[in-house]
């Protein structure tokens, strides 16, 4: 009896850390890079099972990549998560996964990251992954502790999950595609450090939040807001203009009423997990799924 309520104690406590280790590689920011799908739906080769798969495939690359450098990434910060007030129940700041667990699966998740892209039989998009995981790997290590270039390095990170999916498809990523999603970075990661600022609980965990005033953030976000709205008017209008499909220039409607929800969330200081927003803010999935459907009716019915 004793050695089956043993085994029992041996199983769960398993499971325990598996369950554990798949929270601290953080499945909810998977979602950050459905961006690569960005470029295939904007090209018009979303719907061909050659684009599909090689999306697919990136997609697949950059949650291997991003899983593997948060747990660094959280191994590295893990004194100053347990000071945070929601951070400190992660499961490395929390102690239910050792850190030497962690760091060995991050190994194992970088390498293999790589490796998947190099499915889609191409060079490139293993190169890009490699450039993610450069820049992550920077960040972590040093560009996190530097004022600005973190928000730089961040925002950076999104461009190139975005520049991935045209790589993937073997599609140039134009100059109107670039800008757009640079300045929606931007605004999403200047929101994320508001918002964190705005909750002083947060200040003492980040050094670099002491150095960034609200007025100035704000600004950053207002700079970023006003220019990827423009940017994307002139893409909307330009790329069909008068006496042809309209669909492209109706879509910067939920455009701009996503761009006034995230600035009102950040107001509100809500927005310090964006993806949170695409997860449970009801007003959000309207506007971006509006703005989806809408793409898709100009690219593919028109």
């Amino acid at each position: 009896m004793l050695m089956k309520t043993a085994e029992r104690s041996s199983r769960t406590a398993r499971r325990s850390r598996t369950l554990a280790l798949l929270i601290a590689c953080r499945p909810r920011q998977w979602l950050k890079n459905t961006l690569v799908f960005a470029a295939p739906l904007a090209s018009g080769t979303l719907l061909s099972t050659r684009s599909l798969t090689h999306a697919a495939i990136a997609f697949a690359a950059f949650c291997l990549a991003a899983s593997g450098t948060y747990l660094l990434n959280d191994a590295a910060d893990l004194e100053r998560d347990r000071r945070h007030p929601r951070k400190r129940h992660r499961p490395l700041a929390s102690g239910a996964v050792p850190v030497g667990v962690a760091r060995t699966l991050a190994v194992v998740l970088i390498v293999a990251a790589p490796a998947v892209a190099a499915l889609t039989g191409a060079w490139r998009l293993p190169a890009v992954v490699a450039a993610y995981l450069a820049l992550t790997l920077a960040y972590t290590v040093w560009l996190k502790h530097q004022v600005v270039v973190d928000l730089v390095a961040v925002a950076g990170c999104h461009v190139i999950r975005a520049f991935a999916g045209a790589v993937a498809i073997d599609v140039v990523a134009s100059s109107w595609f670039l800008v757009v999603i640079s300045l929606g970075a931007l605004q999403l990661v200047a929101g994320k450090r508001e918002s964190e600022l705005r909750d002083q609980g947060v200040c003492g965990t980040r050094e670099t939040l002491a150095a960034y005033p609200l007025a100035y953030l704000g600004h950053v976000r207002a700079m970023c807001s006003g220019a990827m709205i423009v940017t994307y008017c002139l893409w909307a209008l330009q790329v069909h203009p008068e006496g042809g499909p309209f669909w492209y220039g109706v879509s910067i409607v939920p455009l701009v009423l996503i761009v006034l929800r995230h600035n009102l969330l950040v107001e509100r200081g809500e927005a310090e997990e964006p993806e949170e927003l695409a997860l449970r803010d009801r007003p959000m999935q309207i506007f971006v799924g509006l703005l989806v459907i809408l793409l898709l009716i100009a690219v593919y019915a028109t």
